[in-house]
């Protein structure tokens, strides 16, 4: 990798291990997400109503994850148990000129399926004000496996001036209690804490400065502890209509502390990177009438200012001969804020098997100028189509299903960058180009996501 760049280019120990376990044993495999790095909804019920819930509460899990003052819609005791499975097929594309023209290829993902799953919980009495529940939710990740080729410039080993192997793990499990006071008949305010474990391997890692004999070193998996909030508003007229709003509170997480290793063995210093989790704002409308429920939501997602996500560019040495040059290390991802829209429409008319459709649409986070940077995280989608149905087996319990699928709509795709300056033969120029972009070069990655979710839904009663 150092190659391509240089030629083309806190919580108790107890409580940690605590997540850890939990971690490990409900969400073993990483998350895909759709809307950035962010699950786009979570569960069969909000998946197949495409994330849509801020006003429109059809499932416990749909609530709790976009605006817990919404669960004072529902009465007694429920449980809600959810499991996916997620295929994804990205492939990253490059070129770079030569003498004898531009030399192109690209390589496909060989990850295969990851497992998605959900638990949420929710109480409360038909005459009380107060409704309580917990969550237990992957709300975000990113992952890629790309082998090593030498028929795609950006794979080829870094013995030959390319990554080698691109690999990446990021998964977020997100635990939250919620409770929600009913103020009127109509209008409901909720509060939300958030307990966050996330986990992060990179290899090659770009977070760390390369060797000039030994290229850039793969990292161990660092994981980091978070802490962050979510508030909501929820009305419902009790004619049809309602309306929601909620504002997710950054996730604010300790450093990602990485123990780096040389392809050839040898330890490589540790590196330690910040990465949030952005503030998330929701507007929804919600309209039911008759057979029908329709839901519509406008997300806000804030990674300009998040750590990890807000720096772009290089890291640049601050002392020696070297002051004021790139490392080779990256600050950031370079992401922008972005908005996404979420709608979905449900069919009650036949009797015990209610159908849903939903669509999901999101700007697209990643800078063109900054593409290279976001290598190890593809997790790009920007058109999503959900369609899903419950069967009522029983007048308390419910077998839900979704399908989902998603495709980047086309690639996204930026010049390739050498933190080399021009004086030694770079394109690294702090006035004129200081992200280091190759003329003629190209990296580019398009991505379609499936996932199939089956889940069921308890209702103990009051």
């Amino acid at each position: 990798m150092h190659k391509l760049t240089s030629n083309i280019w806190s919580f108790s120990g107890i409580l940690r291990r605590l997540f850890l376990i939990f971690f490990l044993l409900i969400f073993g495999s990483e998350t895909q997400a759709q809307v950035g790095h962010v699950l786009q909804g979570v569960g069969s019920v909000n998946t197949s109503m495409g994330g849509a819930a801020t006003a429109q509460p059809l499932d416990i899990s749909g609530a709790l994850l976009w605006n817990p003052a919404s669960l004072s819609s529902f009465d007694g005791q429920i449980l809600s148990v959810n499991g996916g499975l997620f295929f994804s097929d990205p492939s990253i594309s490059s070129t770079v000129p030569t003498e004898n023209g531009p030399f192109s290829g690209s390589t496909g993902d060989d990850r295969g399926v990851s497992v998605l799953p959900s638990l949420a919980y929710v109480w409360g009495k038909a005459e009380s004000k107060h409704t309580y529940g917990i969550s237990a939710f992957g709300v975000s990740g990113f992952g890629v496996t790309f082998p090593e080729s030498q028929n795609n410039p950006i794979t080829m080993p870094q013995s030959s001036g390319g990554f080698g192997r691109i690999e990446s793990d990021y998964a977020l499990l997100q635990v939250s209690f919620a409770y929600t006071y009913q103020l009127t008949d109509k209008i409901s305010l909720g509060i939300q804490p958030n307990f966050n474990y996330a986990t992060l391997e990179i290899g090659p890692n770009p977070l760390a400065a390369p060797s000039q004999s030994l290229g850039y070193p793969n990292s161990d998996k660092a994981n980091a502890i978070g802490i962050g909030a979510q508030l909501g508003l929820f009305y419902d007229s009790g004619s049809g209509l309602k309306l929601g709003a909620s504002y997710k509170s950054k996730q604010v997480f300790n450093d990602f502390s990485f123990s780096n290793t040389y392809l050839d063995g040898t330890e490589a210093p540790g590196v330690d990177f910040n990465m949030d989790y952005p503030a998330i704002y929701s507007l929804g409308l919600g309209y039911s009438k008759g057979d029908f429920d329709y839901a519509l939501d406008y997300r806000f997602i804030d990674y300009e200012n998040t750590d990890g996500f807000r720096k772009s560019g290089w890291q640049l040495a601050e002392s020696g001969d070297f002051a004021g040059f790139p490392t080779g290390a990256v600050q950031g991802f370079g992401w922008q804020s972005i908005s996404v829209i979420s709608t979905g429409l449900q069919y009650k008319g036949i009797q015990r098997l209610p159908l849903r459709i939903g669509y999901t649409y999101s700007e697209n986070p990643i800078q063109e100028e900054f593409v290279f940077m976001s290598s190890p995280a593809t997790a790009v989608i920007k058109n999503a189509f959900q369609f899903g149905l419950s069967y009522q087996i029983s007048e308390r319990l419910s077998l839900d299903l979704a399908y989902h699928h998603g495709t980047s709509s086309g690639s996204t795709t930026g010049p390739l960058l050498n933190p080399t300056p021009d004086s030694a033969g770079g394109p690294w120029n702090a006035d004129t180009n200081p992200t280091g972009a190759i003329p003629g070069s190209e990296v580019g990655y398009d991505m379609t996501t499936d996932l199939v979710i089956v889940g069921f839904n308890y209702s103990f009663g009051q």
